[in-house]
Formats: C-alpha cells, sequence, structure tokens
C-alpha cells in the first residue's frame, strides 16, 4: 500500500495511525478529520475542562516531540468513499487516493427534534460543544439534563459543584439500567440524590419551553421542569452516511469482524463508528469506551497490513465514569449474566465490587470508589474471558 487514508482525527484515528507507524509502515499516511482541531481527549470535556479547571492544551492526545510523518487534512469532511479510483472524496471537492482505508469517523450525539432554534440547548460531544456549554454554565441558574447515561451524569455532577441547581430527567427505571442491571443501576441512582442533584425517572420529555431561549422542559406527564441551560444526553449514532454508496456493509455503524476488517479489502473500521463481531458474545456491537478506541486500532492496523493476521484475543470491554467525586468502574458484559451479588464493601458505604456471574463463571465486575479490588477481579476476567458458549 502506497497510501493509507485514516479517515478520522480523533483517539480511534491517531491510534490507527500510531500503529500502523510502529507495525512497519513507512508509506504515505494521510489522516482527515472534520473537526479543525488537532487530536484530544474527550472525556474531559464533562468534568475538568467543562468546569474550567483545565484549558485546551492540557487535552492534546499527542506528544510534544511526536512525528507521525503525516499529512493532517483538518477541517474537511468525507462525503464519500469511490471504491472504485480508491479514494475519499471530500466536501470541498478533493480526492484523497488510498490503497487502504481506516474509518475512525466516530459517532455524533443525537438531538431533540424541533430545538435548533432555540438557544442554551446543548449536546456535548466535541470540544466545540464543551466551549459552549461552558459559557452558559458560567450563567449559573437551572440545569435540566436529559438522559441519565454516563455524559448527562457527569455533566450533573460538573454542573453541581459550578453552584448550578441540576435536574436530570431519566426515561427508564434508573440510569444505566441496560448497562448494570436494575440492582446496581438503582442504587448508582442514589449518587444524584446525596449530592443535591434532581432525579426525575419513568418520564419522558415531550418538547422544551421558550421563545428564543430555551425556558423549560415539558414532560410526558405535563410537568414542566423550569431550565435556563439543557443538555440533551441522549446517545449517539455512528457517522456513516458518507458511506451509503460505497459498497461498506453498514450495520449500526460499519458492519465488520473482529479485527475490523470490512467486507472490502483494504477498509478497515475503529472507534465508535464500528460495529466489530465480538466472539463473548457471538454478536456484533459498537464499543464507545476510550480503551476500546485505543486497543481495537491496533488490530485493524495489523489487519488491514496483513488480512491474514490472526484475529485478536477478546477483552473484556472497559469503561470509567467519574462523578461527584465517586469513581466507578465496569468491565465485561453484564449482558451474559444471569446472577449479581456485592462481593467486597458495602453500598450503604459507597465502596463496594459487584460481580456478575453466569452459572457460577464471571462475566462482568462494577466497582465504586474501589480501584484496587476492581483491578484484580478485571484481571481475573482478562485472563479467561468466557464466551456465550462456554457459559451455557
Amino acid at each position: 500500500m502506497k497510501t493509507i487514508a485514516v479517515v478520522g482525527a480523533s483517539l480511534a484515528g491517531l491510534s490507527a495511525a500510531r500503529s500502523l507507524r510502529k507495525q512497519g509502515y513507512d508509506q504515505r499516511l494521510v489522516v482527515i478529520g472534520e473537526e479543525a482541531h488537532r487530536p484530544y481527549d474527550r472525556p474531559p470535556l464533562s468534568k475538568e475542562f467543562l468546569a474550567g479547571d483545565i484549558d485546551e492544551p492540557a487535552l492534546s492526545l499527542e506528544m510534544e516531540d511526536e512525528d507521525l510523518d503525516a499529512e493532517w487534512l483538518l477541517g474537511a469532511r468525507a462525503i464519500g468513499l469511490d471504491l472504485r479510483q480508491r479514494g475519499v472524496v471530500l466536501g470541498d471537492g478533493r480526492r484523497v487516493h488510498a490503497d487502504g482505508v481506516v474509518i475512525a469517523t466516530g459517532a455524533a450525539a443525537r438531538r431533540l427534534p424541533g430545538t435548533a432554534d432555540l438557544t442554551g440547548v446543548h449536546v456535548l460531544r466535541t470540544l466545540d460543544d464543551a466551549l459552549a456549554l461552558r459559557r452558559d454554565l458560567a450563567l449559573g441558574g437551572r440545569l435540566v439534563v436529559i438522559g441519565g447515561g454516563f455524559i448527562g451524569a457527569e455533566v450533573a455532577s460538573t454542573a453541581h459543584t459550578l453552584g448550578l441547581d441540576v435536574t436530570i430527567v431519566e426515561a427508564g427505571e434508573a440510569p444505566l439500567a441496560g448497562v448494570f442491571g436494575k440492582a446496581m443501576a438503582a442504587s448508582l441512582a442514589g449518587l444524584h440524590a446525596a449530592n443535591g442533584v434532581k432525579l426525575l425517572t419513568g418520564t419522558g420529555v415531550r418538547s422544551l419551553t421558550g421563545r428564543g431561549r430555551v425556558r423549560g422542559v415539558l414532560l410526558h406527564d405535563g410537568t414542566v421542569v423550569p431550565a435556563d441551560t439543557v443538555v440533551v444526553g441522549i446517545g449517539a449514532v455512528p457517522c456513516v452516511d458518507w458511506l451509503r454508496d460505497s459498497g461498506v456493509r453498514l450495520s449500526n455503524g460499519v458492519h465488520c469482524g473482529p479485527s475490523g476488517l470490512t467486507d472490502v479489502p483494504g477498509v478497515v473500521a475503529v472507534g465508535d463508528c464500528a460495529n466489530w463481531y465480538d466472539p463473548t458474545t457471538g454478536s456484533h456491537r459498537r464499543v464507545e469506551h476510550w480503551t476500546g478506541a485505543r486497543e481495537l486500532a491496533a488490530a485493524a492496523a495489523a489487519a488491514l497490513l496483513d488480512p491474514a493476521t490472526p484475529d485478536p484475543e477478546p477483552k473484556p470491554p472497559y469503561f470509567w465514569s467519574d462523578q461527584y467525586g465517586t469513581r466507578i468502574q465496569f468491565a465485561g458484559n453484564g449482558s451474559l449474566a444471569d446472577s449479581v451479588a456485592v462481593e467486597e464493601g458495602a453500598v450503604d458505604d459507597g465502596s463496594f465490587v459487584a460481580v456478575y456471574r453466569r452459572q457460577d463463571t464471571p462475566v462482568a465486575v462494577l466497582g465504586v470508589n474501589a480501584t484496587r479490588t476492581f483491578t484484580r477481579w478485571r484481571r481475573q476476567l482478562m485472563s479467561g474471558v468466557p464466551s456465550r458458549a462456554a457459559a451455557r
């Protein structure tokens, strides 16, 4: 391959570019990014950066002396992939010829329909999103967060420390019940109340009220929650529209195998837009976590350079979240479990480890303010990830 194009300049794209160089690729490397910013770290956007504790340079993912010998095309949006001519088509009319392509275009935050003309309504996915939200939070007042997932919870936590009156609206019985299970999710939901943040569950949002600027959130039960600022945290959709007519198979993102290989030779996918096959569950899924974007990029780079490279050994997904001074860590796949039990510590003490099992085999672990114990259990999972077939 004389030229490889990495489409997407965030963590997954940067990690893929680094892996290509580390694995010996010394030909032309082009990194294409829709944002004008160099690669930056996203997790702090909802925490330290949003609070104003760190500035933009602290978000950089590149080391000071790092040189990938790559061509950087930033502020350039990919609008098509021409497989016949082996080129990436950009929005400004340029074409980047590429013998190999790494798709790393990530995902975009879902927005509430009909809110485009209201100021004070935010999503949080990019650095520019965080800058805009930070300016509004500096005004103080009442914040309503729609969605109690990780982004919503972290924004609520940060806003609370900044002195805002914060309410979270969650349509489910408890935030993150689909990830942690009902019992553990209900336990973690208590963090909000314990820190003075109101949590409204079991009701969705009908619409936002206000003219010019948002003034409230109308719920399905008829309640209006006053708001000076609203953050919408209702998930993300993979950025793959530019691939619709390319021939690359799409299914909840880019459909690919355990190593990121797509159905098209010379094309791999990494990061939030990649719907990888997971042998531990026997199904495809997108892993929208920091560690997944970094670790899976190495496997995809190897597969791109040599499609005969063996598939990587599956690792249990891992993610963390910091809320109200509490470190929440999770590894594995809770959907495989038929039981969950607190093994160490106590929920009421705010420090515990819960282990998820399927027929006595650990398949996931949750740690709350228990990093050392959690790490021990995570290593156990990594030493032998049970497959769905083995867990039956």
